[in-house]
């Protein structure tokens, strides 16, 4: 045994401790040719945004709920405000207001208006009040700058 590690110079073998790359880079190459043949072949989504339009004439009668922090809104009727309100309150009042109009019943459109500081999730509560109420013409301001 002595003999047969003397033959050998007395060196041993040592183990490598590299990761081969080039197989990985393989992979790689193949994968990122897959994607850029196929993605031009994917269809695209396409998402239907809606749109701002400008009234020609303003509406004579406009009812608007500015929605506040919490459970409270105010109500403008032409423009003059009618107090904060409970939101289960206001879609009486709104409701009442809108069949007061001479041009009849759900004539008078409804703009809901809130800051930006106000969640989302209180807009959509107050417009699924009106809604249950039977208000039909209910929309969004949108404050545009620099048009």
């Amino acid at each position: 045994m002595a003999e047969l590690n003397a033959r050998a110079g007395g060196r041993r073998r040592r183990i490598k401790n590299e990761i081969n790359m080039v197989p990985f880079i393989d992979v790689m190459l193949v994968l990122l040719i897959i994607f850029m043949v196929s993605a031009p072949l994917m269809p695209t989504g396409v998402v239907d945004l809606p749109s701002v339009g400008k009234a020609r004439q303003a509406p004579d009668k406009v009812i608007e709920v500015v929605v506040d922090e919490g459970d409270k809104v105010t109500l403008r009727i032409d423009h003059q405000d009618s107090g904060k309100l409970s939101v289960s309150d206001m879609a009486a009042r709104v409701k009442a207001a809108q069949d007061a109009t001479p041009e009849g019943p759900n004539a008078a459109p409804v703009i809901i208006s809130a800051r930006k500081d106000v969640r989302y999730e209180e807009v959509v509560k107050v417009m699924d009040t009106l809604q249950r109420a039977g208000v039909v013409r209910v929309g969004l301001t949108v404050k545009t700058t620099g048009v």
